[in-house]
């Protein structure tokens, strides 16, 4: 007779397996919390300073509501729907990565991405009429810089922590 034991989790290849599924809960833990973060203050901006910018710090610092139907930092107006599709496929080949075992900086990377990717998307469902026409709430200004939001912010900083990840390392 056969003694069913539940299975030792001690192992390496046991480990090695659960790697991969914390990681993606890790990744999209994080990439709820920026959707969540960027849709909230999306409204908040669109309430507060639909009526003009607002002077946070000088120049240095403004909130003005605008709507971009480009890309991030307002690049390529009317390409909405092109980088609409563009999020789902890249949060689609992204999901199939944290099937992998990853380094957490990836991770954490990752789920910026997805986050960043989806709440930018979420704006072009929500607020157009037609397939992904609608406009992204943008609401941060710095001097010298386009308007962006936290989606951007979370995209743009993944990239710089894949990039950094990507150097060689000193041994």
């Amino acid at each position: 007779m056969r003694v069913l034991r539940p299975p030792d989790l001690s192992s390496e290849p046991a480990r090695a397996n659960l790697a991969p599924a914390r990681n993606a809960y890790i990744a999209y833990a994080i990439a709820l919390v920026i959707l969540i973060a960027d849709q909230l203050t999306k409204r908040w901006a669109e309430a507060a300073f639909a009526g003009g910018p607002q002077s946070i710090l000088g120049e240095i610092l403004i909130f003005r509501f605008s709507e971009n139907s480009g890309a991030a930092f307002s690049l390529f107006q009317n390409a909405g729907r092109f980088f609409g599709v563009a999020a789902v496929v890249a949060c689609g080949f992204i999901a199939y990565a944290l099937t992998k075992a990853r380094p957490r900086a990836e991770v954490i990377a990752f789920g910026m991405v997805i986050g960043g990717a989806l709440g930018n998307l979420a704006d072009r469902i929500i607020r157009g009429d037609g397939f992904l026409d609608g406009r992204v709430i943008d609401w941060i200004q710095l001097p010298y810089w386009p308007t962006f939001n936290i989606a951007d912010s979370a995209v743009s900083i993944a990239i710089v922590v894949l990039l950094f990840g990507s150097l060689p390392r000193r041994r």
